[in-house]
């Protein structure tokens, strides 16, 4: 504040106060005019309670996202608001039990490969069974209904592949978007998907559902079989050997270009 320093001070008769209601700045009568305050008057009780109602209000609206049931009214409610804004045609049923129907729809995103059974059978009479990658991305499209928990999900999106693998070396996720950021999350073995997607409603950006593979820290490696780690070994062989080849088709394309580039430079013998 210019070339002098102002200090605060008890002593009001040498200081001038320059404030707003509940501002207790204060300043030397000298640099009065050099000093600018931005400061807010207090909240009058009337707007407090505004805020305080709002505050309150956004505390119901997340209580209610937190909630993992509700009464049969509000289920009713929410079936009907839902079938009322999907546009696949793929809408929920509510029986007199209580008990409600629908579809979900999971991104398939597995990495690794799969064991699948086979349409024909071995000279001991079992099941064949290969190894392959499924395609990523597939969305695949599941009627379940409100009691089917996450663990049963994955079960059954196994099963319409025949897929012979332990259930337990997947786990699903919920996918969201909030405020335009994309949070995965993965989902516990009890949850109830179709319950989720009821509380989202209809839009897949609000809420869809991946499977994968457990993470690396999880993976039950004693849950895979001795032929499905050799069919493993068997498609990393594979893979390795590709990787070979690739690279040597690269680099003999280079040596290539490099004796076609030094011929010219040397000119004709």
């Amino acid at each position: 504040m210019g070339a002098a320093m102002c200090k605060l001070s008890d002593k009001v008769g040498q200081h001038m106060k320059k404030r707003t209601p509940g501002c207790k700045y204060a300043c030397h009568a000298a640099c009065r005019d050099r000093v600018s305050l931005d400061c807010h008057p207090a909240a009058s009780p009337a707007s407090q309670d505004q805020i305080n109602n709002n505050t309150h209000t956004h505390d119901v609206e997340k209580e209610r996202e937190l909630r993992t049931e509700f009464s049969r009214d509000e289920i009713r409610q929410r079936i009907e608001q839902y079938n009322m804004l999907t546009k696949d045609h793929l809408k929920m049923t509510l029986n007199p039990t209580g008990v409600y129907t629908g579809f979900i729809k999971v991104q398939m995103d597995l990495r690794r490969p799969v064991t699948v059974r086979a349409g024909q059978r071995g000279a001991g009479g079992g099941r064949v069974e290969e190894a392959f990658y499924l395609p990523r991305g597939v969305i695949n499209t599941l009627h379940i209904s409100s009691n089917n928990t996450v663990k049963q999900v994955i079960a059954a999106l196994l099963n319409k592949f025949t897929v012979a693998d332990n259930p337990a070396k997947y786990a699903l996720y919920k996918r969201y978007r909030r405020e335009e950021q994309v949070y995965v999350c993965k989902l516990a073995d009890g949850e109830q998907p179709l319950f989720l997607r009821l509380v989202a409603g209809p839009d897949g950006d609000t809420l869809g559902f991946v499977l994968r593979e457990q993470q690396i820290g999880e993976v039950m490696w004693d849950a895979f079989s001795i032929p499905e780690l050799r069919n493993f070994l068997r498609i990393l062989e594979k893979e390795e050997s590709e990787q070979k080849v690739a690279l040597q088709r690269r680099y003999d394309a280079y040596r290539q270009r490099l004796q076609e580039a030094l011929q010219e430079l040397r000119g004709p013998s």
